[in-house]
């Protein structure tokens, strides 16, 4: 499991990855692609019946992630459907305990990508937690089925339509997620939350029973995955 845009640690039978894609961990077909084959590969280590988690981190306290790369999108039209959309399923797939470190900001595809894990914990100090389609121009089919499974109606309205920048406090209030910490207790955190969660996986249901949960999201980026024959999103507008 080597990349030149992140890199996995392993800790018993917790795996962290850390994002260090320059500048801003964007999500390009190529990343996601090679995190898909890497939860992948974690899967056939843990192996069926066994515990296990796995850690999702930006590398500093600046960027979690800046969300997709809408350059590539220029080129290629395909670069969601063969990159974003199949590595957010595999994640709502994913047999084991996930856990977003989110570190510092969070944009966009970020958003969703964070959501897509079962816990996420977020930097009390800085960082925005913030997705701006609607000022963007930018739609993909089933957007709002992940946020729906995630939170209430009214805050997934504040997030989607009205494209509020959440501070980790007010994030953890809106239940967006479910802890803060200073940035020095950012890692110790999530490995507590692996830690204490990770046992779950042995039952060898824990992605089943999170398939009941999220089904709509689960249903939506299958649909979205590896399609060719249509358009499944809108060319934004304007970029970050």
């Amino acid at each position: 499991m080597v990349s030149s845009d992140f890199s996995v640690d392993r800790a018993g039978n917790v795996f962290v990855i850390t994002l260090h894609k320059a500048p801003e961990n964007r999500l390009s077909s190529a990343l996601c692609q090679e995190l898909i084959r890497t939860f992948c590969q974690i899967q056939e280590q843990l192996g069926p019946d066994a515990e296990g988690a796995v850690i999702t981190r930006g590398c500093n306290t600046k960027f979690f992630s800046t969300g997709l790369d809408l350059d590539e999108r220029e080129t290629n039209p395909f670069a969601s459907s063969d990159g974003f959309y199949p590595l957010i399923h595999t994640l709502l797939d994913f047999p084991y305990p996930t856990i977003a470190c989110i570190t510092g900001h969070t944009f966009g595809g970020a958003c969703v990508f964070a959501l897509a894990h079962d816990y996420r914990i977020m930097n009390s100090r800085r960082g925005y937690f913030c997705m701006p389609p609607v000022d963007l121009g930018l739609h993909f089919d089933g957007m709002g089925s992940l946020l729906r499974s995630k939170v209430s109606p009214q805050v997934a309205r504040k997030i989607l339509l009205e494209a509020y920048r959440y501070t980790g406090r007010e994030a953890l209030e809106d239940g967006i997620v479910d802890a803060v910490a200073e940035p020095e207790g950012l890692d110790s955190l999530a490995m507590q939350l692996a830690t204490r969660w990770k046992t779950k996986a042995c039952g060898n249901v824990y992605g089943v029973l999170r398939g009941e949960l999220v089904k709509p999201a689960v249903k939506s980026f299958s649909a979205l995955s590896y399609v060719h024959s249509r358009p499944t999103s809108r060319t934004p507008k304007v970029k970050l």
